[in-house]
Formats: C-alpha cells, structure tokens, sequence
C-alpha cells in the first residue's frame, strides 16, 4: 500500500475540526523537551555485528535451562515432545494467518475444529471457540458473558483465583456500569465459603472461580453450582487444562463456562507468551461466545468440509448483538496445544498429571521436615503449594539463585498480609534428585 500524504487543506480542515490552529497547539499539553527529542543512536553495524550484538544480550538471560526452576504462578516448565514443533513450524501452518476466507483455509480449520473438539473432551463442556489470547483475557470475556446474559450489574471473585487474571477483569470492566466484587480465603487458602455465599444475591450475574486455584490447592466445589444456578447466576472456573487429566472437569462440577491459561499444553514459557487463552461453555451459552467456531459439515459434491458456523463479532452480525470485538484467534498456539493432546491421548495427559501431583507431594512431605520452614501437609493440591518461612524470604531468594535454583514466588508481592510466604511449583521436568537437592538447600538457608 503506498503512503498518501496529507495536503496542507487537509490537515488544516482536520486541526479546524478538533478546534484547534495548529499542530503545536495540539500537542501543546506534551512538555516541550518531549516533543522533539534528541535521539542518541550509536553508528550502524554489519549484519554479522548485529548477530554478535543480539547473542551477547541473549547470554545476560538465565533460563529454567540454565537454572533449577520452581516457579509457577500461571507459567508452567513442561517437557514439550519435539514432533510439536516439527508439526507447526511446517510453512502452511506457520504463515497462515486467521481465516477470514474460511473456503481458502481448510487446513486452518480443521485444525481449528480438532482443537475444539479436544477442548470439549477435557473440560466436560458443549462448545469452545477457537481460542483467546491468554488466561487472563479468557477469563475477562468470560466475565462480560456473564454479565450481558444474565443482564445483572455485579461479579463476583474468589481472591484464589490468579491476581493477573482478576486485575484483568477489573481493566476490562473499568468505566463500565458493572462491578466487581471479591470474596476471600481462609487460612489454608481455601475460598471462604460463608462470605461467598453470604454476598450470593440477586444482583450477582456470574462467579469465578479457579481450582487448583492460585496457591495450587484442589478447591472443595460440591453443592457450588447449585446455589449459584438457584440463584439465577453463572458459574465459571478457570484451572489448569493439565489437572484436568486427573481432576474433575468444569462440566463435572456444573460451571457453565471453563476459561483459562492453555499454555501447559504444549507451550514453553518464553518470557511470557505468546501463550493461549480457552474458552468453552455449555451450549445454552453458544452465541455469547466472542470469537469464532469452526465446524464440520459437507460440500456441494458431498465431501466432508470444514466452516465458520458462527462468527460473533460486529464484522459479520448487528453490532447489538455481537460478541466481544477484542479477542483472537491464536491458531498457531491453539494448533500446538491441538498436536500435544493428540501426541500424549487421553492416558497420557492422566499420567503427566499423576507425575506432577505424585512430586509436588513428595517435595511438600520433604520440606515439612526442616526446620524454619512450614507446609500444610493436609491440604489437597495440584502440582504448586503454599510454604511459610520463619526468614526473609527475599534473603532465601538471593541465596538460592546464588547457586542456580528458582525457588518460587514470593506471595507478598499479591497478597500482603502473606508475609514471607512462597510458592513452590513442581511438573514432571524435576526428577527426585532435582528435589532432593532443593530440599538440601533449603535446609542451609
């Protein structure tokens, strides 16, 4: 596309129309050192100079490579089998983009559609959309789903539930006539049941809760769903897709709406993303979801064919209809979560789930045992656990990765009143010598 640039007509009719005389008037509000600043840049480098540059800068960074890592938190190290990545970096898929012109990108959506289909399977309900983001702005779309179908002004959130995902919710809701209200924990970590249930009333459209939640315990979520659907709300849980495997389903525990983080299927962490929020509700919710549905069906010569059968979004239906407008297709991301659940089948994403229960246990039982530090050994968690230390944690911290081991993430930086208090995460990459020597650690800090 060429650069058309603006006549002096023009841009004096756009500067009229704002109500001002001139572009300085404009942008009379930036400090006058900001706007034309001088830019200090070194001289030019060769392209082998520009390679030698980057890989220095790149060597500063230390990896769960190059380190024993136990950080969690939403971000999770799994072993990723190598046919997931020889399977998306094939060109057809790595250069495609989102597919507006569904008849030109069968390939896309079938993988699309697969990609629902197992998202259907693992999380027990009727119908997922083609993916978001992340976790976080999964859940938030989850929340105006709630909100604009139950047409109810509040929302309420366990403070178990991921400080990201609910500072999200509360962005996307910022401005808005809808509010957000918490509900605590108890001091195992648990959802406090009794403040839940005494701020379940009329005006709640939706609650949201995660399980394992934030602090990696199993939530006890029996008899939940059936106040919250006597009460005319919705129920939504987030959880990690892997726990699934193990865990009771969203569906199984009657939400109607499963939203969350897809990156431990099959995405490393990479700083941060790109990562992969799912999205998938009962089917009474079906045109509430944003985004796009890929289904199957025949062609005109009776061959099985792949479509959008429901897009959402105000490009393609009334605009006071439609569903969110900011969300995404992440079909690269979705594809690889799509290759990693059908490499490993149903038995093999129960036994990555067992392996990182069976070693969070094994860990929790080992630092109960030392000293200046506190686990609860009865509560029921996943693959993360809460430990208090009798130290500063950020002493601990400094000594720990001295000599090369993460050893997880300080709760006070979320939760204040939990001083001292760490997370530890434990997946099927640290074997029992990895944990042992954690523990040996520990115990000299």
């Amino acid at each position: 596309m060429p650069y058309l640039s603006l006549t002096e007509e023009e841009k004096k009719a756009m500067l009229g129309q704002v109500g001002v005389r001139s572009f300085d008037d404009l942008i009379m509000d930036i400090p006058a050192s900001l706007r034309d600043p001088k830019i200090n840049l070194p001289s030019s480098l060769s392209e082998p100079e520009v390679q030698d540059l980057i890989s220095k800068l790149g060597r500063r960074n230390t990896t769960t490579r190059d380190a024993l890592s136990f950080l969690g938190a939403g971000s999770y190290e799994h072993f990723i089998p190598a046919a997931v990545f020889e399977i998306i970096g094939r060109q057809e898929f790595l250069t495609a983009y989102t597919p507006y012109q569904s008849e030109a990108s069968q390939g896309t959506l079938q993988a699309i559609y697969e990609y629902q289909s197992l998202m259907t399977e693992l999380t027990g309900l009727d119908v997922s959309n083609a993916s978001h983001y992340d976790g976080a702005t999964s859940l938030a779309e989850a929340a105006l789903v709630t909100l604009r179908h139950t047409d109810r002004p509040k929302l309420l959130v366990a403070r178990s539930v991921h400080p990201h995902y609910r500072e999200t919710i509360r962005t996307y809701l910022a401005g808005t006539p809808y509010k957000v209200e918490e509900f605590g924990f108890d001091e195992k970590g648990n959802f406090d049941r009794e403040e839940f249930f005494a701020k379940l009333n009329a005006d709640v459209a939706g609650v949201i809760f995660q399980t394992p939640n934030f602090f990696g315990n199993i939530e006890d979520l029996e008899g939940v769903s059936e106040k919250i659907r006597a009460n005319g709300s919705l129920m939504i849980l987030t959880a990690n897709p892997l726990s699934l495997g193990l865990l009771k389903s969203p569906g199984e525990w009657g939400a109607d709406i499963a939203a969350g983080e897809g990156q431990p299927l099959g995405l490393p962490m990479e700083f941060g993303g790109p990562y992969l929020g799912y999205f998938v509700t009962s089917k009474a919710l079906m045109r509430r979801i944003p985004g796009r549905l890929a289904g199957l069906t025949q062609d005109a010569d009776g061959k099985r064919a792949f479509c959008l059968t429901l897009q959402a979004r105000e490009q393609h239906i009334r605009r006071e209809r439609a569903g969110s407008n900011i969300c995404s297709n992440q079909a690269l991301c979705a594809l690889a979560a799509c290759v990693y659940m059908t490499l490993l089948g149903k038995n093999g994403i129960r036994e990555i789930a067992e392996i990182n229960w069976d070693r969070a246990t094994y860990l929790r039982q080992n630092i109960a045992k030392l000293k200046n530090f506190e686990v609860d050994s009865t509560q029921s968690i996943f693959n993360e656990f809460r430990v208090k230390s009798n130290k500063p944690f950020a002493k601990i911290e400094e000594k720990l990765m001295a000599q090369g081991i993460f050893p997880g993430v300080a709760l006070e930086r979320f939760y204040p009143e939990l001083k001292d208090q760490f997370l530890v995460c434990v997946t099927e990459t640290k074997s029992r010598e990895n944990l042992d020597w954690f523990v040996e650690a520990l115990a000299k800090c």
